[in-house]
């Protein structure tokens, strides 16, 4: 077992492997570690502060009202941003709405690359977890990279000349907003569920892939809720219905969690390897490799079920299953000791050695369209 003596009094699974991760109120601890010992179970803490570690993660405590890639930014800078990158590079970038969250919030998608006939794309979202918040910094270090280095960098000129990226850089808007105003670990999304007083449904376990047979829970109140049916929330909806529609376009899907190191690959749902296994491993092993070139970082690599935990219901094997040969899942750092609380001075180094894995990838795929 992990420990973390966190507020409030839930539990969630920690990952890698099938760790438990509790939060333990402050005057629970003793009570929680005396058990622990006297049932022989081993465990670590992990945090022993939530403020402390709340006040670690910002670099300053004066926060500012402009969009910074290397700080995290509230929805609201992330949304203006979204607008200013597009009104600054027309002949980049352009943004359109594909749908709306449970609380009304307009889901904006960029669409990066040089106008042409017939190209094929490459699907990447962010921030499917709300307090996973080093994932959408990525999304947004990727277009601001894509941006600044076409006509610099040959690789980055190639993918934007042959390739359309489309970049959501936050899904799950709700649930984003709700761990800068109330709760640091929220998980899910904000939506009602019927029966219950329990808030949200777990995204990553809200496709119709394997829906709720593995790793998910039909209980609300838990954190791996599946919802009450498949795509039962706007925003998975939205997703699912914008990438249906491009099928016949979209080659890659790529999709920015963390925390851990990993670089996954189908299937979570099932102990099942995918067809093109030995061509995703391949991949998977030289993206690693790439990413580590930089800060010798880590990674695992390997399908869901087997390198991670099975989880039924994710957008990855949804997006294989509809016939994206190329998906993939990213656990970015670290591996535990920050966990979702990672400091923002480790934005900058997290996101270039992560766009170095994904470039790879897409130059990839690139060279092999399908």
């Amino acid at each position: 077992f992990q420990v973390d003596f966190w507020q409030p009094d839930y539990v969630t699974l920690v990952k890698p492997k099938m760790q438990v991760d509790f939060r333990v109120e402050a005057d629970k601890v003793f009570e929680v570690e005396h058990l622990l010992k006297e049932n022989k179970v081993e465990y670590r803490v992990l945090i022993n502060n939530l403020k402390t570690a709340l006040d670690a993660q910002f670099d300053s405590k004066a926060r500012s009202t402009s969009h910074s890639y290397e700080k995290y930014n509230t929805w609201e800078q992330i949304a203006a941003w979204t607008e200013d990158i597009t009104a600054q590079n027309p002949d980049l970038v352009s943004r359109s709405v594909i749908g709306e969250t449970y609380e009304g919030r307009p889901m904006y998608l960029l669409k990066l690359g040089k106008s042409g006939t017939n190209k094929k794309a490459i699907f990447m979202d962010c921030g499917f977890h709300a307090r996973e918040w080093i994932s959408p910094a990525f999304c947004q270090w990727f277009v601001k990279e894509a941006v600044e280095t076409y006509g610099k960098d040959n690789v980055m000129t190639r993918l934007l000349n042959n390739l359309d990226f489309y970049v959501l850089p936050v899904l799950n808007i709700d649930g984003y907003i709700y761990t800068w105003t109330n709760d640091r670990m929220w998980r899910k999304t904000r939506s009602k569920n019927s029966g219950s007083f329990c808030i949200g449904t777990d995204p990553n376990r809200n496709f119709d892939a394997g829906w709720c047979s593995i790793g998910a829970s039909r209980r609300p109140c838990e954190s791996t809720y599946c919802g009450s049916a498949p795509e039962s929330e706007k925003e998975t909806k939205a997703l699912a219905d914008f990438i249906r529609e491009h099928l016949s376009t979209i080659k890659a899907y790529l999709t920015i969690h963390s925390y851990s190191q990993l670089l996954l690959f189908p299937y979570s749902y099932a102990y099942k390897y995918p067809e093109n296994y030995e061509e995703l491993n391949s991949i998977a092993s030289a993206a690693a490799k790439q990413l580590a070139t930089l800060y010798n970082t880590e990674y695992t690599y390997g399908p869901g079920a087997t390198t991670i935990y099975p989880a039924a219901g994710g957008s990855d094997d949804w997006a294989y299953d509809q016939g994206i040969k190329y998906s993939f899942t990213f656990e970015l750092r670290d591996t535990g000791y920050y966990g979702f609380l990672l400091p923002e001075s480790q934005i900058k180094p997290t996101c270039e050695e992560t766009l170095l894995a994904v470039k790879y990838i897409a130059n990839y795929v690139l060279d092999h369209l399908y």
